[in-house]
């Protein structure tokens, strides 16, 4: 015998402590394992001395020190002639603790845990007990709006049923009553709430819109990115004969980033998923830190994905608005490399960044009072509306270009944008932009 995750030996029951440490760690990793007494660590029985009494003081140390109680099996066993003690244990109802703290087994040895993957390993023992999502909703099958739920059987690709053998087979109903995840796709009434807010600068200061929405998280999603697309940039580029529109940030990052809000949000959480819309960023804010133990570096890895709502992610895999793979936050970062996870207090937050924002560069004055020259890549930076000035207006009404009509269109909304982001949003490069420019003033 040798030492291993699951198998501990102490020399003498003068290591006692640190035998009931090692049962806690074995119990919190694998829920089962062996303490032996008399044996070195290289598993050569040394023997100990021992009778019936010691047996029944070993047994009541254990039940006074591993909290939740176990109950080992306790006895002799003779190895090459020497008396041994040995402990079989096991439980399921961890994180157990030894002497008011918890520990896991590594290799052979045994971790105090921190408060964090303490947290952690509660979380993943009582995961599917402590889900939102397949909690009892209250709601019955009258409650549903039958219209929403032939949408998504149609969505789906199902055949259609009774409004209740659908629940049944989606896995909404649990002893006869719809869970809450039934209530967020399909209840009458509409069950979340979304707040948009439009600022007038980098910070918070000043609101220029605002907006709640009402309605179940199919409809929020659809209104998050009408939202969004109506309050920033959008140009455009040609196709062959058409023109496609071409938001300032990408669509598809966008949308992977709004689904993912509802997808993953701390539904325990009372608060609201909130769109921030900057000068110089869009904000997608959603309750509830990253599951589990995820990081924000293992987020940029890709392919890492815990779910704290299965049976929500599994209704919009069904329709096609999720994968199985987890792959959303890599196509997230694949479409929109500038983007920025944090976390602050209880909320997640997804930041993208706005090209169309262009902040003043000055010329530095010179020693004698007069502005600085500035070089061709300050100058692309500069705020196009004061170059082109009032004449802008006057031209919308003249037959120009596509890229001009792009280019006078985004000015409109933004007198103060730069040569840069008007490059990036039309689709054309600087240089091209300044040469449209010239021909509208």
């Amino acid at each position: 015998m040798q030492e291993n995750e699951t198998v501990e030996f102490k020399k003498s029951l003068s290591q006692l402590k640190v035998g009931l440490v090692s049962i806690a760690a074995i119990l919190n990793k694998h829920g089962a394992g062996e303490l032996w007494f008399g044996m070195s660590n290289d598993g050569k029985a040394v023997g100990l001395e021992a009778n019936e009494k010691t047996l029944r003081d070993l047994s009541q140390s254990i039940a006074a020190h591993i909290e939740p109680r176990i109950f080992p099996h306790v006895s002799f066993e003779t190895i090459d002639k020497a008396t041994c003690i040995k402990v079989a244990f096991n439980g399921k109802d961890g994180p157990y603790f030894a002497y008011g703290r918890a520990y896991m087994r590594v290799a052979d040895e045994d971790r105090q845990l921190s408060s964090k993957e303490l947290e952690n390993l509660i979380l993943a023992r009582n995961r599917d007990a402590l889900r939102w999502d397949n909690q009892v909703s209250g709601l019955g099958i009258e409650d549903l709006d039958e219209g929403k739920i032939k949408s998504f059987v149609e969505r789906a690709g199902l055949a259609w049923d009774t409004p209740a053998n659908v629940m049944g087979k989606l896995g909404l109903i649990s002893e006869g009553r719809l869970l809450n995840a039934a209530r967020l796709f399909f209840s009458k009434t509409p069950p979340m709430q979304l707040r948009c807010a439009v600022f007038a600068t980098t910070d918070s200061a000043t609101i220029i819109d605002r907006h709640d929405f009402d309605g179940d998280i199919l409809e929020l999603i659809e209104e998050t990115q009408k939202y969004i697309l109506k309050n920033i940039h959008i140009g455009m580029r040609l196709e062959g004969l058409y023109r496609v529109d071409v938001p300032e940030i990408s669509i598809d990052a966008l949308r992977e980033a709004i689904i993912n809000a509802f997808c993953h949000r701390d539904y325990y959480d009372p608060d609201f998923i909130q769109v921030a819309i900057f000068k110089n960023r869009v904000e997608i804010r959603n309750p509830g830190k990253l599951y589990g133990s995820i990081t924000i570096d293992d987020l940029r890895k890709g392919n890492i994905s815990q779910r704290r709502n299965p049976l929500i992610a599994d209704l919009f895999r069904r329709i096609e608005m999720v994968e199985a793979w987890g792959r959303g936050m890599a196509l997230i970062i694949k479409n929109a490399p500038d983007v920025v996870f944090r976390e602050i207090g209880s909320l997640f937050i997804v930041s993208f960044n706005r090209p169309s924002f262009s902040t003043e560069l000055m010329g530095e004055e010179d020693h004698q009072g007069k502005p600085a020259a500035l070089d061709r890549t300050t100058q692309e930076k500069l705020p196009i509306g004061e170059k082109v000035g009032e004449k802008v207006g006057e031209r919308v009404g003249e037959k120009l270009t596509l890229n001009q009509e792009a280019i006078v269109r985004e000015i409109i909304k933004d007198p103060r944008i730069s040569a840069r982001a008007l490059a990036a949003i039309v689709g054309i490069s600087s240089r091209k932009v300044e040469e449209n420019i010239k021909k509208l003033k």
